[in-house]
C-alpha cells in the first residue's frame, strides 16, 4: 500500500475508539465494521490506519459524496475536507481571493465579519480535532506493549509509524494555534469517551509543539528517505521554522534566530533543490520535484475528492475559460483574485515574471460584484495537467492528480530572508538576498529581477511572498504576522465588506471557537471580542 495511492476504503472507521456490538453476546466482534480489536492485530491494516491519518487531509472519508461514509457530517460531503476548508479560511480572508458562492459563511471571510456560528468556521475546527483524535487513537493502540506480539522488525516499523502520527498531530495543532488560538488540548494519555478537554493557552500550545517537534526531528526518517507523501525530518524542520517565524503572534516573543536555524537545516540539505520550472509545482507530476517538502496528496482515480486540489482547480475555472485546457471536464466558476495581487506583478500575463498566471479574457480587473465570476482575474495556477501537457489519470476529468505543496523550499528561502531582516542571528543579509534572487531568476528567466541588499525590506518581502506563494494558503498567516490583515493602513477590494476596503476589528486576526463546541465543553473560553 502506498501513501500516494490512498484508497477511499482504507482503514474503515477503526481510527476512532472501539465501538461495542449491540448483541447479547458481548464478546462477539461486530459483524460488519472493523474495530481496534481486529485492525491493530494486522500490520497491513495498521499501515492502512496510518494512510488514513494522511488521507484525512484531502478526503471526505470513505467516499467522496456519500455523507454516511464521511468522517464528519455536513450538509455536503464534498465541502467537509480539511484542505478545502484550510484553503478557504487562509485565502478568502485576504487580498488573494474572493469567491462568488453564497454558501454558509463563505462571504463573511472576505468581509472579515465571521462569527462563532459560521458553518465553515466550524467545519475546519471539526476537521482539525477529528485529525487530532485519529492520531491519538493510533498512538493509544500501537504502544510497544501492544505491538510486542509482532516480529521485532515489524514492531520497529510500527514504532516508526508512531513518530509520523505524532507529526500529524503536531501539524493539526499548528493549524489550530494559528487559526483558533487557545483550543481544547488532548493527547493519547487522556481518557476516551465522556471527557471534556481542558483549554490550552496559545503560549502553552507553542511550548508543547516546540518540544514535540524537536523530539521528532531526531526520530523521523532523514529528509526524502521516507515514502513520498509521508513525513520526514524535513517536514518537522519546516513546521518548526514556521512556528518560530510566527512566535511573536503566538507568544509575544520573537524567535527569528530559531527560524534561521531550522531554515538552514532545509537549505543546506542536499535532498532539496528549487524546481527549475515554477509552473511544474502546480501540475500533476509535481511529485517528481525535489522542491516540495511535504505535500497533501491527490489521485484522480484512487483518492477522489471534491476537497483536495480538485476544489482549487475547478473553483478557478469559469467565464470564457475552457475546462479541458486545465485537464477538467467542468467548471465551477468560484474564486478569483483582487487587483492588489495582480498589481504585485510587472504584467498579468507572465511575460516578465512567469509566476503571474492570471486569466484575463472576459475578466474585469476591478471587482464591483463579488458574485460575478467575471469580476476579478481568474487564477488557473493549479492545473490537472502534467508538465508535458497530459491530463490527469481520471478518465472523467472530474478529479485531479495534482498534489498540494503544503511546504516547499521556495517558502523556506523567503522565511530565512524575513527572519534575517527581522534581526535573527545565524544568517546574513548577503545570503538572504541571494536566496530571494534565486527565486526571482527562476521567475524572470534571467537576472533582470535581482534586488540589492537595500531593497530587502519587510514591505518587499511581504510583496514577494505574495508573488511566490499566492493561492498556496499562506496569505492570512502572513498578513497577521505583518500586522496587515485587520489594519486600515493596508486594504484591498471589499476588505471589511466595503468596495474600496477598510480596516476591521483586531479580533478577526484569529477565528472564534465555534458555539457548538463551547456549549458541549464548558471548559472553553471564547477568543477575545467574539
Amino acid at each position: 500500500m502506498t501513501i500516494k495511492s490512498l484508497s477511499i476504503i482504507t482503514a474503515c472507521a477503526a481510527i476512532m475508539a472501539t465501538t461495542a456490538s449491540c448483541t447479547k453476546d458481548l464478546n462477539r466482534m461486530p459483524f460488519v465494521q472493523e474495530t481496534s480489536e481486529t485492525v491493530y492485530k494486522d500490520p497491513v491494516k495498521i499501515k492502512g490506519v496510518l494512510a488514513k491519518l494522511y488521507g484525512s487531509l484531502s478526503l471526505s472519508g470513505q467516499h467522496y459524496e456519500d455523507n454516511a461514509m464521511s468522517d464528519i457530517i455536513t450538509d455536503n460531503t464534498g465541502t467537509n475536507v480539511f484542505l478545502r476548508n484550510y484553503w478557504q479560511l487562509q485565502e478568502l480572508t485576504t487580498d488573494e481571493a474572493v469567491i462568488g458562492w453564497n454558501d454558509g459563511d463563505l462571504l463573511t471571510f472576505h468581509n472579515l465579519n465571521f462569527t462563532p456560528d459560521g458553518k465553515y468556521v466550524k467545519v475546519l475546527y471539526d476537521r482539525i480535532f477529528f485529525g487530532v483524535a485519529a492520531c491519538n487513537e493510533f498512538l493509544r493502540q500501537t504502544t510497544e506493549d501492544k505491538m510486542n506480539s509482532f516480529p521485532a522488525d515489524v514492531a520497529a516499523e510500527i514504532q516508526g509509524y508512531r513518530h509520523e502520527a505524532r507529526f500529524m498531530r503536531a501539524f493539526y495543532y499548528w493549524v489550530a494555534i494559528d487559526m483558533y488560538g487557545k483550543v481544547p488540548f488532548v493527547t493519547e494519555a487522556d481518557p476516551v469517551g465522556a471527557f471534556q478537554p481542558r483549554q490550552i493557552s496559545r503560549a502553552d500550545l507553542f511550548t508543547y509543539l516546540e518540544e514535540e517537534l524537536k523530539a521528532l526531528e531526531t526520530l523521523l526518517p532523514e529528509p526524502r528517505s521516507n515514502e513520498y507523501g509521508r513525513a520526514d525530518r524535513g517536514a518537522a524542520w519546516m513546521l518548526l521554522a514556521k512556528l518560530y517565524l510566527n512566535a511573536r503572534v503566538y507568544t509575544g516573543t520573537e524567535k527569528n534566530t530559531e527560524t534561521i536555524t531550522y531554515c538552514n537545516k532545509l537549505l543546506n540539505n542536499s535532498g532539496y533543490s528549487l524546481e527549475a520550472d515554477y509552473s511544474k509545482l502546480f501540475k500533476t507530476d509535481n511529485n517528481q520535484t525535489n522542491e516540495i517538502i511535504f505535500p497533501i496528496l491527490a489521485d484522480g482515480v484512487t483518492s477522489q475528492s471534491y476537497g483536495n486540489t480538485t476544489f482549487i482547480v475547478l473553483g478557478a475555472i469559469g467565464g470564457t475559460m475552457n475546462a479541458a485546457d486545465y485537464g477538467m471536464s467542468s467548471a465551477w466558476g468560484g474564486m478569483r483574485t483582487t487587483r492588489a495581487i495582480v498589481d504585485l506583478f510587472p504584467d498579468p500575463f507572465g511575460t516578465v515574471d512567469k509566476r503571474a498566471m492570471f486569466y484575463t479574457n472576459g475578466q474585469n480587473l476591478d471587482i464591483t460584484d463579488i458574485a460575478s465570476f467575471n469580476d476579478g482575474y481568474a487564477v488557473p495556477k493549479f492545473r490537472n495537467v502534467s508538465s508535458t501537457g497530459q491530463p490527469g489519470s481520471d478518465p472523467t476529468r472530474r478529479f485531479t492528480d495534482t498534489d498540494f505543496p503544503m511546504f516547499r523550499l521556495g517558502d523556506a528561502y523567503l522565511m530565512y530572508a524575513e527572519a534575517v531582516v527581522r534581526g535573527g542571528t545565524g544568517g546574513s543579509v548577503g545570503e538572504a538576498v541571494n536566496y530571494v534572487n534565486l527565486l526571482r531568476r527562476r521567475a524572470y528567466g534571467n537576472n533582470n529581477g535581482d534586488i540589492s541588499a537595500s531593497q530587502l525590506t519587510l514591505d518587499f518581502l511581504l510583496a514577494e511572498r505574495g508573488r511566490e506563494l499566492y493561492w498556496e494558503a499562506k496569505r492570512r498567516t502572513d498578513l497577521v504576522r505583518f500586522g496587515r490583515l485587520t489594519s486600515g493602513s493596508y486594504v484591498w477590494p471589499f476588505k471589511g465588506g466595503v468596495p474600496a476596503g477598510t480596516g476591521v476589528q483586531e479580533k478577526y486576526n484569529v477565528f472564534p471557537i465555534p458555539t457548538t463546541d463551547r456549549i458541549a465543553n464548558p471548559n472553553l473560553i471564547q477568543n477575545d471580542g467574539y
